[in-house]
């Protein structure tokens, strides 16, 4: 395998999750960080790589991925094991709906660049910022907490980790940086504890990235 390099900011949720499926993948990378608070991601030679100026981007087997989700694909196409869908259609439409949940319903609505639109062309105080992000959060985190708890067990599906918790981890962390009441939502934490002691994910937490500040 040729070298891979994940150009990422170790705040970012979409890039957490890939740190997570690397590790879990045992692929070893190389990390660029790309400095959202500074509009890097929008510079000329970031947008010559990846013209929608967002991270994480993957670059692995001559290819340049982008999106969380469709790098999930990859690899687990490249990479068998540990698979991160089950095999099952049921199975395997379950676990997808729990991870877009997050990734397409939750995170859009709170991400930085929506933020600072409410921030600065919007003129939103921050207070009413804080209160959207967390109204969205928290609406987001009922309907996983629903959709989940059936089929719970160790993780959100079951006994078997998926793409759903590698998902659902950043999520509950910019949350709780946030400040969002998670009290309702016992399965989604329960699940967070336990995936959050696994090495893959420690590894992977914002404060373990050298370019933290």
């Amino acid at each position: 395998m040729s070298d891979v390099i994940l150009h990422d900011y170790f705040r970012s949720s979409a890039s957490y999750r890939v740190r997570i499926a690397l590790n879990l993948k045992g692929i070893a990378y190389e990390s660029h960080a790309v400095d959202l608070r500074t509009d890097e991601q929008q510079s000329a030679d970031y947008r010559r790589l990846n013209p929608q100026g967002f991270v994480p981007m993957l670059e692995m087997d001559g290819e340049r991925l982008t999106q969380s989700l469709a790098i999930f694909d990859y690899l687990d196409a490249q990479v068998p094991e540990p698979p991160l869908v089950p095999r099952d259609p049921g199975g395997r439409a379950h676990v997808l709906a729990l991870a877009l949940t997050v990734a397409c319903d939750i995170h859009p609505l709170n991400n930085l660049r929506v933020l600072r639109y409410l921030k600065n062309e919007l003129g939103q105080p921050q207070d009413a910022i804080d209160h959207w992000y967390r109204h969205w959060c928290a609406e987001g985190l009922a309907a996983l907490e629903g959709l989940a708890s059936p089929t719970a067990g160790k993780f959100l599906y079951g006994d078997t980790l998926t793409m759903a918790d590698i998902c659902l981890v950043p999520q509950i962390y910019n949350a709780r940086r946030l400040d969002t009441p998670l009290d309702a939502f016992p399965t989604l934490t329960r699940v967070d504890a336990a995936l959050t002691a696994l090495p893959a994910f420690a590894a992977a937490h914002p404060d373990r990235q050298e370019s933290h500040s």
